[in-house]
């Protein structure tokens, strides 16, 4: 098979993307399926009534046999080596449900557990609980949840829950302004689970602090309906299968399988099951894949979205722009989610993609969108932490991971910012403060690049790296967040020098960790992705690196299959939890390749 030049890839790659998109005009993406998604769902089917939900339960069972590694074990998705929390979840539900397909589920337990054991754990001893609590840390937003369904699933046993921490469910009635300040033990986002596990393992711990007692069993009816308060009509918190799936079991296995959050949990379970028997983790990311196909098709020399499919994506963006207190966070409005449905929440990087969809759909009337991206800026400069950094969802939390200040997060909308600052007049509001804003994300991200010159990400990974961090997409995505910056009109040239100095040792720290064959993956000697190559063109090619560029381009005319456009599990959902994403690796390539012709077309010029 002959190669074929970037140009004919290119142009291959757009019709793929454009025939991507919905009815609606955007696009919606599909996310991996999810074995652990499939063992908490099946498991809240079992427990609510096995006979009503016999067929999706067999189906889930089918799907785990068909996806199970061969070692026996599960991965967080059905590219990602076996991890011990999935195949523990994996096995506990497999365990419970035996009854659908014993034959099937005696081949999947036999296999899970020598895994298991491989990895020196034995699931029916209590030495599982500190393998998981001692993997998570301090923070117990996923490794509770985990012990808790095991538990439930007599693994290893209803004598587990004297292990397995408290979670304290009582504080979530605290006014949700002093939630930043009180030691919850999970993320922002996890409120659900805090409120709906807490319960379940105070209804099973048999030995319980008399006050604390009192106290715990005096909460659970406002906690049940801050819990009810907290659910989005579609039935699905946040519109993840996880979090849904876990906050449904617990309530059934703690005598509420009749209250309203368990019949809407169910029904949302139900109907985001798929065709093949699987879950994702999540509804979809529609809002993100949308910003992110927009600024692949609109990075090249040549806009390839005509009036009218930008009027249809641009309207769809404005109407799903948060215009209240949000009821799950409180956050204020101005913000955007993931996705259209009613369980996402405004965060960072959304609000920031958007903002910059928007400016790139109205280049030619930016005044058109003025009060949108307006009201965006200023909900990102409200979200901003103290020491500069953007965090995902609530300012403040800091104290775990998940929520703390994060350097692509903070690239991207110091990036939003400043387009839109560019594109405002000077009696626009709060510029001052816009201004501000971007001084300290400067400061931030000067003080986060590490030696190398890298720039750590928060939600995503590499599973090949040491403690799986993935400093080339996080390094790519600042620069070329600072490329755009650059190249946006702002006029403080003595931040535009330190944006310099990061961008300079950004790329010198991608060009010392290129493959041999010209790739990138995520980090020095590391097999290459589409993603992760890409990524690393669109951050080198305004600047002189045309031979890394070169090789990189020779390295995708090398792939046979890159058409196929095979997703990389480099995503990080929840706590550590990988997905791979359809559209990642297509957005990717067609930005780097417009950027590379648009780079050759100005040198041509010149």
């Amino acid at each position: 098979m002959k190669m074929k030049r970037h140009q004919d890839l290119l142009t291959e790659s757009i019709g793929i993307l454009l025939n991507k998109r919905n009815q609606q005009g955007v696009w919606e993406g599909r996310l991996s399926d999810s074995a652990l998604g499939v063992a908490v769902s099946i498991t809240a089917f079992n427990f609510s009534d096995p006979e009503k939900y016999r067929n999706q339960i067999a189906m889930g069972l089918k799907w785990l046999y068909r996806n199970r590694n061969q070692d026996g074990g599960f991965g967080d998705s059905p590219e990602s080596p076996s991890n011990v929390s999935t195949s523990l979840l994996s096995f506990a539900a497999v365990s419970a449900c035996s009854w659908a397909d014993e034959i099937t589920a005696e081949r999947m337990l036999q296999g899970i557990n020598a895994y298991l054991k491989s990895c020196n754990i034995d699931a029916y001893s209590e030495e599982v609980i500190h393998s998981i609590l001692d993997h998570y840390k301090e923070d117990l937003t996923f490794s509770v949840p985990i012990l808790t369904m095991c538990a439930l699933c007599g693994i290893p046993g209803d004598e587990a829950f004297e292990k397995i921490p408290q979670l304290p469910f009582e504080l979530s009635l605290m006014p949700r302004s002093l939630y930043r300040i009180l030691n919850l033990s999970v993320v922002s986002y996890a409120i659900p689970a805090l409120i709906a596990v807490g319960i379940a393992i105070f209804r099973h711990k048999k030995r319980k602090n008399p006050l604390m007692k009192w106290i715990r069993k005096a909460s659970i009816s406002p906690a049940l309906k801050l819990l009810q308060k907290l659910q989005p009509e579609s039935g699905g918190y946040l519109e993840a299968i996880p979090l849904t799936a876990f906050v449904t079991l617990c309530l059934i296995r703690s005598g509420f399988e009749d209250h309203p959050v368990v019949t809407r949990g169910l029904q949302f379970l139900e109907e985001t099951q798929r065709k093949d028997g699987g879950w994702p983790i999540d509804i979809d990311l529609s809002t993100w894949v949308t910003t992110l196909s927009v600024k692949a098709l609109t990075s090249g020399p040549s806009m390839l979205l005509n009036p009218d499919e930008r009027d249809k994506i641009s309207r769809h963006l404005r109407s799903i722009q948060n215009l209240r207190i949000h009821p799950f966070n409180g956050t204020s409005p101005g913000g955007w989610g993931w996705t259209g449905f009613p369980g996402s929440v405004p965060d960072g990087d959304d609000t920031s993609g958007t903002i910059l969809a928007l400016l790139a759909l109205h280049h030619d009337r930016p005044d058109q969108i003025l009060s949108e991206i307006s009201d965006g800026c200023d909900w990102l400069v409200r979200l901003q932490n103290r020491d500069g950094g953007f965090p995902t969802f609530s300012k403040g939390w800091g104290k775990l991971p998940f929520d703390q200040s994060c350097c692509d997060i903070t690239g991207h909308a110091l990036l939003a910012l400043t387009k839109t600052y560019k594109a405002t007049t000077e009696g626009g509001r709060n510029i001052k403060r816009w201004k501000n804003s971007i001084e300290k994300a400067t400061r931030f991200l000067e003080l986060k690049q590490g030696s190398r010159g890298e720039l750590l990400p928060l939600w995503f990974g590499n599973q090949h790296t040491t403690q799986h961090h993935n400093p080339v997409y996080g390094t790519a995505r600042v620069v070329s967040y600072l490329n755009g910056a650059m190249q946006s009109g702002y006029t403080d040239n003595r931040l535009k020098g330190r944006w310099n100095n990061i961008i300079l040792k950004g790329c010198q720290f991608l060009k010392s960790v290129q493959n041999a064959d010209g790739s990138w993956g995520g980090d020095f000697d590391i097999p290459g992705t589409i993603e992760e190559t890409a990524l690393a063109i669109n951050a080198l090619s305004p600047h002189s690196y045309s031979a890394e560029c070169d090789r990189a381009v020779q390295w995708f005319e090398s792939k046979h299959d890159l058409l196929e456009f095979t997703p990389a599990p480099i995503g990080l959902y929840f706590a550590s939890l990988w997905y791979s994403e359809e559209l990642y690796p297509i957005t990717a390539f067609i930005e780097a390749m417009n950027l590379i012709s648009r780079t050759t077309r100005q040198k041509t010029s010149d």
